[in-house]
């Protein structure tokens, strides 16, 4: 059963504008699905996963584009990189919209010959595991803002997800084969996934030495989701250089496994703490990594706070980079006082300030924080609210908002 992505109508944009179009994302959040979907009438399809076609590819590009002639969908592209200069020569030449979409697993090495070879000329959208919207069926596709326009865009379709379900969620996370297949084993499939991962994507990239290290890296990492980023303590725990956690660490930000939240900072904020703090794109591959191995253990342990927060915003960042936003506006504030606010949202010089609780009765105490972005010279704080698992949208404070996540 297909699931409907927000990201197609971005993909279809994206063709009117460039030559050619490029979907990345970790393994198996549906990157070639999405893209089959969008081209199934209008392009070919190749993939570089057939060793003909990858012969063909890699020592005879300019045959294998003529035998696979655009409009064309080349999958695992990254196995030929001899590809890149044959797209940019024939999109240089015809001057055409929406000839290439790619696609491909090893997002380091497919980035790297992208702006070298079609910088200017291609598409990017960055694709996620399944968000609540896609699972439910919402159309509204446009990114997440605490403001009244998407509240009334919101309001004729909102998710309602029961307090259980969405541990379940959590828990089991976005892949959409999990969640197209519930009687899958969420175990064997993540440890399968994991293995995958670290074979075909992490040996080629980092010359991982110690897989069973590389192994414990994730681990630590996936028990600190939420948390202010201190590499130097996750290399002592693993037992590692910290030159060598900085460079997996880059890998695992450049596959999309782990999102780093940045600070807000500018040069009036020079309070703010300067570190930024540490998500997984998936809920479910962190819950596997640290053990939490049901929803309930999750939702009674003491790191529920933490993984609803990661859940949160997984959800935010998945409507930006549905949208075809790369680099979304988003941000934590925390200064030397220790006063801080789980998101910011910049849109426009307005600042708009989130809390993040796992419980369901949010109070005007846990707002307490958002007076310190009315000291910041330029930025105009702009509506928030406490996003949290309360059945109902509704005023908190002001125009500040009760968010149930349903209406992520």
């Amino acid at each position: 059963m297909y699931i409907r992505r927000h990201g197609e109508e971005t993909v279809r944009q994206l063709a009117q504008m460039f030559g050619a179009v490029l979907v990345t994302g970790p393994r198996q959040v549906g990157k070639t699905t999405m893209l089959q979907e969008v081209t199934r009438e209008t392009a070919g399809y190749a993939t570089l996963d057939d060793p003909l076609n990858l012969l063909s590819a890699a020592e005879q590009s300019g045959t294998f584009l003529k035998d696979n002639p655009p409009p064309v969908f080349i999958d695992e592209v990254q196995r030929a990189p001899e590809l890149f200069l044959q797209i940019k020569l024939l999109l240089d030449r015809d001057k055409k919209k929406g000839q290439f979409y790619l696609c491909g697993s090893q997002q380091f090495q497919m980035m790297q010959r992208v702006s070298e070879s079609l910088a200017g000329r291609i598409g990017i959208v960055n694709l996620l595991g399944l968000s609540l919207r896609e699972r439910f069926g919402v159309e509204e596709r446009r990114p997440f803002l605490p403001v009244e326009e998407y509240w009334s865009r919101r309001d004729g379709e909102p998710v309602s997800v029961p307090y259980e379900q969405i541990w379940e969620i959590i828990h089991r996370g976005s892949m959409p084969e999990l969640c197209a297949h519930p009687e899958f084993q969420w175990q064997m499939y993540y440890g399968a996934y994991v293995n995958a991962y670290i074979e075909k994507d992490v040996r080629s990239l980092a010359q991982v030495g110690d897989e069973v290290k590389f192994t414990r890296f994730l681990a630590v990492l996936a028990s600190r989701v939420g948390q202010l980023l201190n590499l130097q303590s996750v290399a002592g725990e693993v037992g590692i250089s910290q030159p060598t956690a900085e460079r997996w660490l880059s890998i695992l930000s450049a596959s999309h496994i782990v999102y780093l939240l940045k600070p807000y900072a500018n040069n009036l904020t020079s309070r703010a703490v300067k570190t930024p703090k540490l998500y997984f794109t998936d809920t479910g591959l962190a819950c596997y990594l640290t053990k939490w191995n049901t929803p309930e253990v999750i939702r009674n342990g003491a790191m529920a706070g933490a993984f609803f927060e990661n859940f949160v915003v997984a959800e935010v960042l998945k409507s930006y980079y549905n949208y075809g936003i790369l680099e979304p506006p988003l941000y934590f504030y925390r200064d030397k006082e220790k006063r801080e606010i789980d998101l910011l949202i910049e849109e426009n010089g307005t600042l708009y300030p989130l809390e993040i609780k796992k419980h369901a009765d949010p109070t005007p105490s846990d707002l307490a924080h958002f007076v310190v972005l009315d000291k910041i010279a330029g930025r105009k704080r702009g509506t928030g609210g406490v996003i949290c698992l309360y059945d109902r949208l509704a005023t908190l404070r002001g125009e500040d908002r009760v968010i149930p996540v349903g209406y992520l």
